[in-house]
């Protein structure tokens, strides 16, 4: 796809439209990474367009390093996100152009001069234990887990311990059983097809 498809395909076409046109005026370059509006730098990612079902709006990929003087800038995942950053916006009165230009170049100069907040080791893989149970249960499941990625074992084990009740966690193992034996990630429907 490209960028014009993606914003074609948005019910906020019209609004991100305009944050591209102010994306742009920063001197990024456009491409398609994700699924998803990129813009970059010298290669560096340095910003993306995204709408959503209740919000839309313009996320930089080091944004916590911005100076935000004006208080716009939201850590979309809190205690998950480290540099990352979003301008969330529900209209397009909220659309400040002169501003997400702004904040785009002063992107683009952090990116130039390679500063950025390193990506934290990766973390260590607690399985919660009624994920475990289950695996031990089942040795065709616990095969398919042993082979998957590092990354996808901490989605499904994750996913499994967030949960506060001993029941939510077996009901989603439940859930997540028949994913792991398909040898898939928790959240490979939100990932974009990959052509070869």
């Amino acid at each position: 796809k490209t960028v014009d498809d993606i914003l074609a395909a948005s019910p906020w076409k019209a609004e991100l439209a305009r944050l591209r046109t102010a994306v742009l005026a920063a001197g990024l370059e456009e491409t398609v990474k994700w699924g998803m509006p990129v813009y970059t730098a010298h290669g560096q990612n340095v910003a993306g367009l995204g709408g959503f079902k209740n919000h839309f709006g313009v996320w930089f990929f080091q944004g916590a390093l911005l100076a935000d003087k004006d208080g716009v800038l939201v850590n979309a995942q809190e205690g998950k996100t480290k540099a990352m950053r979003q301008m969330r916006m529900t209209s397009a009165k909220d659309i400040n152009a002169r501003r997400v230009t702004a904040y785009a170049k002063e992107a683009a100069k952090l990116a130039d001069d390679g500063k950025a907040i390193p990506p934290e080791r990766a973390k260590r893989l607690v399985v919660p234990p009624e994920l475990k149970a289950a695996l031990a249960a089942d040795a065709a499941a616990k095969a398919a887990f042993d082979a998957l990625t590092p990354g996808c074992k901490r989605e499904y084990a994750e996913h499994v311990s967030e949960a506060k009740r001993e029941e939510t966690r077996l009901r989603r193992v439940e859930k997540v059983l028949p994913m792991i034996k398909a040898g898939g990630g928790l959240n490979d429907r939100y990932r974009p097809i990959r052509k070869n």
